[in-house]
């Protein structure tokens, strides 16, 4: 596969998934980073003029899209003087499968004054172990108790903080994302960064809110869980967004529980490696 090749196929007024948008959950399913990626697209291109950019996206996740046509549609709900907010949802054969909000603002200067951030922010890995990249490639995974950047997941199966740093694929054939719309697909990966124990990954997220302070500088991103939550087979996990210039962004999932197709390191080695060969 060509770096050109996306998620989808324009197809008239809708879009046609290509096979690489399939689910590591299903094999009739899209995967999340695509319908993020479409919806933060039409949003961008819908609403994100006039000097306006997007600060917040909101998508939630409440039923499977199937691995055959779709279309998005977006509304504005709100123009203001400095704040614009917009929707947009994915509907397949007559009904929607997933929705989103955008909150867009003007850019203006700095309030004077201290404010509290962590002392430690995440790190990229090094331009020896990633050098930039000039297309989509499988991520680069990293934990605590690994200490070290390698694109093989099970290398990573164990109970420690994870990170990732991907160059994400392209939402529709022939088109380079926008930073926005990066950031967007890069921002779904909280699931995986907050959810993978030393089993697999055995939550599947409904929803993801991202937050962001700028775009991000070129097309690799990268994503360190911050915490994870559940009970009850309900989770919530947060993780931060940076590339080599910093933190730009927070992200937000809730999740539930999917134990009975529990997804392990050694299926993504399998997979990873299967299409290593036609993407990297």
């Amino acid at each position: 596969m060509d770096s050109s090749h996306g998620y989808f196929a324009v197809d008239g007024p809708g879009f046609a998934p290509n096979p690489m948008a399939v689910s590591q959950w299903s094999s009739d399913q899209v995967v999340g980073p695509a319908l993020c990626g479409l919806l933060a697209r039409a949003l961008d291109i819908g609403h994100a003029t006039d000097g306006f950019v997007p600060v917040r996206l909101t998508v939630d996740l409440f039923k499977p899209a199937r691995m055959h046509e779709l279309t998005v549609a977006t509304t504005r709900v709100r123009d203001g003087r400095r704040i614009r907010l917009a929707d947009a949802v994915v509907v397949q054969d007559g009904a929607p499968t997933a929705r989103a909000s955008v909150v867009l603002l003007q850019p203006s200067e700095q309030p004077p004054g201290e404010i509290w951030s962590r002392d430690r922010q995440p790190e990229p890995p090094s331009p020896e172990v990633a050098p930039p990249s000039e297309g989509p490639n499988a991520p680069l995974w990293h934990s605590d108790e690994s200490r070290q950047w390698t694109r093989v997941p099970s290398e990573h199966e164990n109970g420690s903080r994870k990170r990732s740093w991907q160059h994400p694929a392209n939402v529709v054939d022939g088109e380079r994302p926008s930073p926005f719309v990066l950031a967007a697909m890069a921002a779904e990966q909280t699931s995986m960064v907050t959810n993978w124990s030393s089993a697999g990954v055995g939550f599947i997220n409904t929803d993801l809110t991202v937050a962001l302070v700028r775009m991000p500088e070129g097309a690799d991103i990268g994503l360190e869980a911050d915490n994870h939550l559940s009970r009850n087979g309900i989770a919530a996990g947060t993780a931060t967004l940076f590339d080599r210039q910093g933190a730009f962004g927070s992200a937000m999932i809730t999740a539930v529980a999917n134990a009975g197709r529990q997804i392990t390191a050694s299926h993504l080695d399998g997979v990873i490696a299967a299409a290593s060969g036609v993407r990297s």
